[in-house]
């Protein structure tokens, strides 16, 4: 019996301390929600950001993303971020989804601009920069490789229709070369 209560008692200590390790990581990683004023931004494509994600100027979290959904008329996808209140937005900052790695999670980055005024809360980002995926950049980047090869003609590629065939000019007529041996042009 005594050994079963100094089982409990020692097992009690260790959830209590993993409990705390636990509180202490929770608030040195930053997780929480942030508390603030309300602003929201319109994208073409969020590639994935999830309703918690951060909010980020310089790398430093200055908010979290609070909701996402669609707009009826245009389709885009609206973007609602809780910011700090100690942090004021000029109304020229610009907002773009960024990843954190190939296959790490996706958050909102501010680029604040340097207008006097700010937005207020309620407020919208207006100038936004739309997600590529991993995929659209390695297309771009192949198009313009080939694009650049036909148009040093290095692959042989037949014009393209923005790049009609121009006829090609008779090489110019070479002069007769000079006899090389003696006695092979003279007249007879």
């Amino acid at each position: 019996m005594g050994r079963n209560l100094i089982e409990t008692i020692m097992g009690a200590v260790v959830l209590l301390v993993a409990g705390f390790f636990l509180l202490f990581a929770y608030r040195q990683a930053d997780l929480g929600a942030v508390k603030g004023y309300a602003v929201s931004a319109s994208f073409l494509s969020v590639g994935g950001l999830a309703n918690g994600g951060d909010v980020l100027i310089n790398g430093i979290k200055v908010g979290t993303v609070t909701d996402q959904q669609i707009d009826p008329n245009t389709f885009n996808a609206v973007v609602h971020m809780s910011i700090k209140p100690s942090i004021h937005l000029p109304v020229d900052t610009v907002a773009t989804i960024g990843s954190e790695s190939l296959l790490g999670g996706k958050f909102v980055k501010l680029e604040p601009g340097h207008s006097a005024q700010t937005i207020p809360p309620g407020g919208t980002i207006a100038h936004t920069k739309n997600y590529e995926s991993l995929e659209e950049m390695v297309g771009k980047i192949i198009f313009l490789a080939t694009e650049n090869g036909s148009a040093k003609g290095g692959n042989g590629a037949a014009p393209s229709a923005a790049e009609p065939a121009q006829p090609e000019a008779p090489a110019p007529a070479l002069p007769n070369p000079a006899p090389t041996s003696p006695g092979e042009g003279e007249g007879k």
